[in-house]
């Protein structure tokens, strides 16, 4: 009897260990130690794809992410707001970009830094903004041209 309830408590243990591990893995993946940064705002005249937790990206390198979609009431403009780290300074000449990660990929934000010496700050918006391509549109005109490339 005792030599069965020591097996249980070992694989218990081990059960454990690796529940924890798990969690820990979850947690780093998830982004959330991220929440120090601060946060700013995009608008778009569209805005498909992106999705809340979504990437924030300069350079194809993840630096942030999506924390909120809403649409502009007056203009209908897509609002993106994102969160990125304290530390990484944007000029306020950036512009973003709504861009996919390859002909089927999915869409992220992706954030081109400009030169301008002053800075963004908590709650500024960037105002040079480009929404996707819609690539159903694109295929749909080339296939239908009057002349098809003639």
């Amino acid at each position: 009897m005792e030599k069965g309830r020591s097996f249980e408590t070992i694989v218990g243990v081990f059960v454990l260990v690796v529940a924890v591990f798990f969690a820990n893995y979850v947690y780093r993946k998830s982004g959330i130690t991220n929440a120090d940064g601060y946060s700013l705002i995009a608008k778009f005249d569209r805005a498909d794809g992106l999705s809340e937790g979504g990437d924030v990206r300069i350079s194809g390198v993840k630096v942030g992410k999506i924390i909120n979609l809403d649409i502009d009431p007056s203009s209908f403009q897509a609002i993106v707001k994102f969160r990125i780290p304290k530390g990484m300074k944007l000029p306020k000449d950036t512009g973003a970009n709504v861009t996919s990660d390859g002909l089927f990929g999915g869409r992220y934000l992706a954030l081109i830094p400009g030169g301008e010496e002053d800075c963004l700050k908590e709650g500024e918006e960037i105002l040079s903004t480009t929404g996707p391509i819609n690539m159903e549109s694109l295929i749909g005109k080339f296939l239908f041209s009057k002349d098809n490339g003639k």
